[in-house]
């Protein structure tokens, strides 16, 4: 199987993970319809999760950028990172992704953008300063590959996805306890419990399934990076300067930490204690160790 065919098969499975989103969205609203009688439930439910996605497909990079508090960077600022990028682009046959730079001296960077000709990389100050070129170019092709893997908006999605997911469901379970008459409550018991269960739950395996989405994107993206430069060893070095600087980021957002190249919490005694169930980033060891075995 070639890299190309392991791509494409990447891709397929990560749409068919974010179905489950929806089928998540959609079995929520018809057990809260069914708990309170109303089918306007169920619509309103689907209506309000699509008209999200449509408003992150916009929006998602303005979203990101100002949740990272990125800045725009110029050539003039930033020589080496501008001209990277540019080369990389021609090389990868991509449009010229806007630049944005980080005030943050923990080494990082995330592409977003809702497609090729709308994406945008951003790296922190931390991550120029103690990048050599050959290290910056693995980071940079890395990120170019998310954009050319067509992965960004996925990644979009599924933050938005999983946050109307946790707000439904803490609506639910405080309806259930406090919403509607005593008779309605009563009369619909078997639902009110399913409902609390579902509402419990379903926040979990939503996280989960982002979480899946994005440990996937990241091995697909250092693979490609890896391929575009021709060079595996510039990236595997990165990573581990990254992983041994291990400060978590100054300004940080659950919703947009997949994005990044590395977990933005830092690589310290709790990150790598935690399990890598809930990690939003496979191994930094794994991760290296399969770049190195492909040279």
């Amino acid at each position: 199987m070639t890299l190309y065919t392991q791509q494409s098969k990447n891709v397929e499975k990560t749409w068919l993970l974010m179905s489950t989103f929806l089928i998540i969205v959609i079995g929520l609203g018809f057990v809260f319809s069914r708990m309170y009688n109303n089918p306007n439930i169920l619509y309103i439910f689907v209506v309000f999760s699509l008209v999200m996605n449509i408003t992150s497909y916009w929006y998602s990079d303005k979203i990101a950028l100002k949740m990272a508090g990125a800045h725009p960077a110029t050539r003039e600022q930033y020589f080496d990172f501008y001209t990277i990028v540019e080369n990389l682009a021609i090389t990868a046959g991509l449009p010229m992704p806007k630049i944005f730079v980080i005030e943050d001296p923990s080494p990082n960077a995330f592409a977003t953008g809702r497609d090729k000709n709308h994406a945008v990389i951003a790296v922190t100050t931390g991550l120029l300063s103690i990048m050599n070129k050959v290290e910056l170019e693995g980071v940079v092709a890395h990120e170019m590959s998310h954009i050319g893997n067509r992965d960004m908006l996925v990644s979009t999605v599924a933050v938005v996805l999983v946050g109307f997911v946790a707000i439904v469901s803490d609506m639910m379970i405080r309806m259930s306890f406090f919403g509607g008459s005593r008779d309605d409550r009563e009369g619909n018991g078997i639902f009110m419990i399913i409902g609390i269960v579902v509402a419990i739950l379903a926040p979990i395996a939503s996280t989960l399934i982002q979480l899946a989405i994005s440990r996937k994107r990241e091995y697909l993206a250092d693979a490609s990076g890896s391929l575009l430069t021709r060079y595996p060893e510039g990236l595997a070095s990165a990573l581990e300067k990254i992983s041994q600087y291990g400060k978590p980021m100054k300004k940080q957002s659950n919703a947009i930490a997949h994005l990044y190249i590395a977990n933005p919490l830092g690589s310290g005694q709790f990150a790598k204690k935690a399990s890598n169930l809930f990690s939003t980033h496979p191994p930094v060891e794994e991760r290296i160790k399969r770049l190195r075995e492909s040279l």
